[in-house]
């Protein structure tokens, strides 16, 4: 009772923010990653979603689920026999595996989506946690929508779940709509009038919609709740989840008020939050608590005076408890692998020894560009080269003219499919547009920029610069044999990070771009195809000892 479950849905409902949208390989790196953090539970996906979610969370089923003292792995269903059938397929590896089905509760859900009766409700989730039982032994039920639900009919479904194989019960507020007050309330009308309650763990789930998630989650613990679903830096639809830094640092901190504790390695906090800004291409705001820019910046003077005289007075917890610690070891031009390696290891970073080799030249080449590499400049490294998507396009070369006496103008060099190679120029309102513009030209998959981002990783005239971008699909050409998913228009997230800004810039775009490639052209023929005419417009371009 001393100790509450930490249930990450990063996977699942952060990555239906818009334009949150992860690869496989992504979705895999970040499992381990969680798997470091020491998270209890991962929602990796929704497997009857796609073919593509019920192979990622049966790959991290497989490599994650099967680690020493791995997490319980889970896979969230409707309460549908195909979509429990598919939950089951795709954790069923794991060795200790979670299905997680779900029904609404509240009257608006049920009449005017559902459009089933309180009666049928009942029976339905009977019927189907006692199948997803059938499969897994350990089972987790959702009323959705149960902070707008009649609490006397929840308190009886709630009962039938139980009855029938439930061993967690999820409570959400899945819009955001309760109060602190009123969710504590809730947990502790279910702890007394829930017969069987006892027996099977309490969870809470909060979305942010007024900005209470945190505090309704807590709220919750309170009332004797056990288990909290969160998100890093609190990503997920709308206005967005419950924060596990949020959550985790509170009961860390505030442990005389709560006498709880987690299992979460709080030292991993910055850097997982930083590989899950760099995957989806949202950034973190620099206000926001714990892993935010500024959470342990100190410009006021009277705030500046008082750090100088005694830490306490305006941190309430150390910047390494998070992981932001100072780098000891000053690492430069000639540092050798194993400094290296040894300050990737204090970062929390275990590469093989190709990810360490690829990484180490990248090292080298930025340092003969920047005279001290801080911990900041590892971490854009890192992510900018190990954790990208796989490469439809990749950038060769890059040259831009730009300035108050002429047009911008930008010529690129990408590889492509089958090892193709493509140059094209452009003219554009500046460097960076103009770069796009070219690569639009060469890869033919239109798209929407949405977002453009662009800040110095840190200080000095040297400083690297990072760049996120998101991007929005538009309809692709017509293609022969092209399967594209038509059914909605999604947006995705590049990073980059250079010495060079307008490379990094790039870097980003492609980023982006390779993801929009790798899922709306999932079976690569419309990739060839849809680059194909770009390949004949550029070919007289193509230096003559160059590939074609």
């Amino acid at each position: 009772m001393d100790h509450v479950l930490i249930f990450d849905t990063t996977l699942r409902d952060g990555e239906q923010s818009p334009g949150a949208t992860m690869t496989s390989s992504e979705k895999l790196e970040l499992a381990r990653a969680l798997s470091r953090l020491s998270v209890d539970v991962i929602e990796a996906g929704f497997p009857a979603a796609s073919p593509d979610d019920l192979y990622a969370v049966r790959r991290i089923a497989e490599e994650v689920g099967l680690q020493d003292q791995p997490p319980i792995i889970c896979g969230l269903a409707r309460t549908h026999t195909a979509d429990i059938d598919a939950a089951w397929k795709a954790v069923e590896p794991a060795a200790r595996p979670r299905i997680h089905t779900f029904l609404a509760t509240s009257e608006i859900h049920m009449k005017h989506k559902l459009r089933m009766e309180p009666e049928e409700v009942i029976e339905r989730v009977i019927e189907m946690v006692r199948y997803a039982r059938s499969l897994c032994d350990d089972v987790e039920f959702s009323p959705e929508d149960a902070c707008r639900s009649d609490p006397e009919f929840l308190y009886i479904v709630l009962e039938e779940a139980i009855k029938a194989g439930a061993t967690t019960l999820n409570i959400p507020d899945t819009v955001g709509y309760t109060t602190p007050k009123e969710f504590g309330g809730l947990i502790t009308g279910i702890y007394e009038h829930v017969p069987g309650v006892e027996e099977v763990i309490l969870s809470v789930h909060c979305h942010d919609d007024l900005g209470l998630a945190t505090a309704n989650t807590l709220a919750g613990i309170q009332a004797g709740a056990r288990q909290a679903e969160v998100t890093i830096n609190g990503i997920g639809e709308r206005a967005g989840n419950t924060s596990l830094e949020e959550v985790v640092m509170a009961l860390h901190t505030r442990q005389p008020v709560y006498s709880l504790s987690t299992r979460i390695d709080t030292t991993q906090i910055s850097r997982i939050s930083k590989l899950v800004s760099n995957y989806t291409g949202i950034l973190v705001p620099p206000n926001k608590a714990i892993v935010g820019a500024n959470a342990f910046a100190h410009e006021a003077g009277i705030h500046q005076d008082g750090m100088l005289k005694n830490e306490l007075t305006y941190e309430i917890m150390r910047p390494e408890t998070v992981g932001l610690t100072q780098s000891k070891l000053v690492l430069g031009k000639h540092s050798g692998r194993h400094a290296f390696k040894v300050r990737l290891k204090e970062l929390g970073y275990e590469l093989e020894d190709d990810d360490l080799a690829r990484a180490f030249r990248r090292f080298k080449t930025l340092a003969d560009k920047k005279k001290v590499i801080t911990d900041a400049d590892l971490q854009a490294l890192l992510a900018d080269e190990l954790y990208q998507p796989p490469e439809v396009f990749a950038l060769e070369g890059l040259q831009v003219a730009c300035g108050t006496m002429d047009m911008a103008t930008a010529t690129v060099r990408l590889s492509g499919p089958e090892d193709t190679r493509h140059v094209q120029a452009a003219i554009g309102t500046g460097p960076v547009d103009a770069a796009y513009k070219a690569i639009d030209e060469i890869v033919g998959a239109p798209n929407i920029l949405l977002e453009f981002s662009v800040h110095a990783v840190t200080e000095g005239i040297d400083a690297q610069g990072e760049v996120t971008v998101r991007i929005q699909g538009e309809d692709a050409p017509a293609a022969p044999n092209a399967q594209r998913n038509t059914s909605q228009l999604r947006t995705y997230g590049g990073y980059g990070a250079d010495t060079d800004i307008i490379v990094a810039s790039v870097k980003a775009y492609l980023s982006a771009i390779n993801k929009l490639l790798a899922e709306e052209w999932p079976r690569g023929e419309g990739v060839v195809a849809a680059q194909a005419g770009a390949a004949r417009k550029v070919e007289s371009s193509v230096p003559a000892e160059a590939p074609k």
